[in-house]
């Protein structure tokens, strides 16, 4: 007989590693298990490895709130923060729960035995594995490993020269004395451009339009001060609460006076650009927030295009050549490289195929409670960070609550959960992200979750509020439904939407 699990955590990257750790913290009796199609822990740490990948969010509130980050580092590189999850993993001794290689295919919920068959298949192998657990928690992100997001633009196949997109970075390229164009404007172009400006021959970023970039200090020399006088714990424990309150006002201000958010985001480019540059390649279109702004450490954006190692261009594709690129403009830009940095294709749950009962379905046509579980899905969560701050303090909560459920559960003798909505409650066409214009919501309107009407259908992405709606409301608030074992009503399952 296979041992059921009590959970069952798919992705072994920050979200993953996270949740695995709460639980040995919270709820340490249970068994888990944790399935990785990588071979390694990291997630996205591990997957992106592109010239000066790091963290667009600063460490202090991007670290776990479990084991604080404590470097004076501002915005950390890729290979630090990988260290920093694994050595998380470790230290807490789930990385001996983490099962390597395998892309997890489908799973199924029977109510029969109130449990869910996960099938994964072990890629080096191919070997079909089955694992049953009680619960199942997706900590995949929302983004497709496999590819990224890339736009058909006239003329690819006549191009000569090498086209990159970052999610796939070949380990041995060699671009110096090259001449790059890169395609994009989001955080991975701003970082890019500046990392490849000094050995590259000239590096240029083509964005069909800006966005805000912002930048911010590399090195938090408060809290070096402080280390002199306090005690390690107490200094990154006030620099991150510091952090997030700095995070939480400027998106609140951005909210309530766009205008002023605005002037002040692009007196800042204005003052660190230089006169030569022209300012419409950094005043967008919309205002703060409506798409994620960009951070770049000490301005070093603005000093490569200072330097004149860099440029920026503001234009549309009209086709590539077999030079470069030739733009709607009539310009054109030589090119031995291109790096399509367009961004990331939206997946829900890593792609796994979702049943009830052998009854398939979309759980994106569903709504999602408290954002952490599924709509008349019975015993599944799903982790999503946050889009407007740090990934991990959504994370963080997200799985914190679910180890109260548990912990729920235990005390009363029940072994199901099944979230219920009202009727009436979703709203039509509206996505959990509605508040996000970014290209990547706009092309993923029929990926995402819904959004509902009411709390706690309605996603907030509002730290403070979740905190109180995650943490301190009570568990069993009749949305909520428990069930005993098979038979008992709370958890027969609904069919999924098609």
């Amino acid at each position: 007989m296979q041992e059921t699990l009590d959970v069952l955590i798919i992705g072994a990257g920050l979200s993953g590693i996270g949740m695995a750790c709460h639980l040995k913290r919270e709820c340490p009796t249970k068994r888990f298990a944790i399935l990785e199609r990588r071979k390694a822990i990291g997630g996205t740490w591990d997957l992106f490895r592109y010239p000066g990948i790091r963290s667009d969010s600063d460490m202090l509130s991007f670290g776990y709130s479990f084991r604080p980050w404590q470097a004076l580092r501002v915005l950390a590189d890729g290979p630090s923060i990988r260290k920093y999850v694994q050595d998380t993993a470790r230290e807490y001794q789930v990385d001996e729960k983490v099962q390597f290689g395998l892309k997890v295919l489908n799973a199924d919920w029977s109510s029969a035995r109130a449990e869910w068959t996960i099938t994964a298949v072990h890629e080096p192998s191919g070997e079909k594995r089955v694992f049953k657990s009680r619960i199942v928690v997706s900590s995949t992100g929302y983004y497709n490993y496999d590819r990224g997001y890339l736009p058909e633009f006239p003329g690819t196949d006549r191009f000569k020269g090498l086209r990159i997109h970052p999610q796939h970075w070949p380990e041995t390229l060699d671009y110096r004395g090259k001449r790059v164009v890169v395609i994009g404007s989001g955080a991975t172009a701003v970082t890019l451009v500046p990392a490849m400006a000094e050995a590259a021959a000239h590096i240029t970023m083509l964005q069909r339009s800006p966005g805000y970039i912002f930048s911010v200090p590399d090195f938090d020399e408060i809290s070096a001060v402080l280390q002199r006088f306090l005690p390690k714990r107490w200094v990154f424990g006030l620099a991150r609460k510091r952090n997030i309150l700095i995070q939480r006002w400027l998106y609140k201000a951005s909210r309530r006076w766009p205008e002023h958010v605005r002037r002040w985001l692009l007196d800042g480019v204005r003052k660190r650009v230089g006169p030569d540059v022209d300012m419409r390649h950094f005043t967008p279109r919309y205002m703060p927030w409506d798409e994620r702004l960009c951070a770049v450490p000490n301005a070093n954006l603005f000093a490569a295009l200072r330097s004149g190692k860099a440029s920026v261009v503001t234009d549309e594709i009209d086709t590539f050549t077999e030079t470069g690129i030739r733009l709607k403009s009539g310009q054109e830009l030589e090119a031995d490289i291109v790096i399509t940095a367009t961004g990331l294709e939206v997946q829900l749950l890593g792609g796994i195929a979702v049943s009830l009962d052998g009854a398939s379905g979309n759980p994106a046509q569903l709504m999602t409670y408290k954002a952490t579980l599924i709509q008349d899905v019975p015993n599944m969560a799903c982790i999503l960070g946050y889009t407007n701050a740090p990934w991990t303090l959504k994370a963080d909560l997200a799985a914190k609550y679910i180890c109260r459920v548990i912990r729920h559960m235990d005390s009363t003798g029940d072994r199901i959960f099944v979230a219920r909505a009202p009727e009436g409650e979703v709203i039509e066409g509206h996505t959990v992200l509605d508040d996000l214009g970014s290209g990547y919501v706009r092309r993923a309107r029929d990926k995402l979750p819904r959004q509902g009407r009411n709390l706690p259908w309605r996603v907030l992405n509002d730290y403070e509020r979740d905190t109180k709606l995650l943490l301190e409301e009570s568990i069993a608030d009749g949305v909520l439904h428990f069930a005993r074992g098979p038979g008992a009503g709370a958890g027969e399952s609904q069919p999924l939407a098609a």
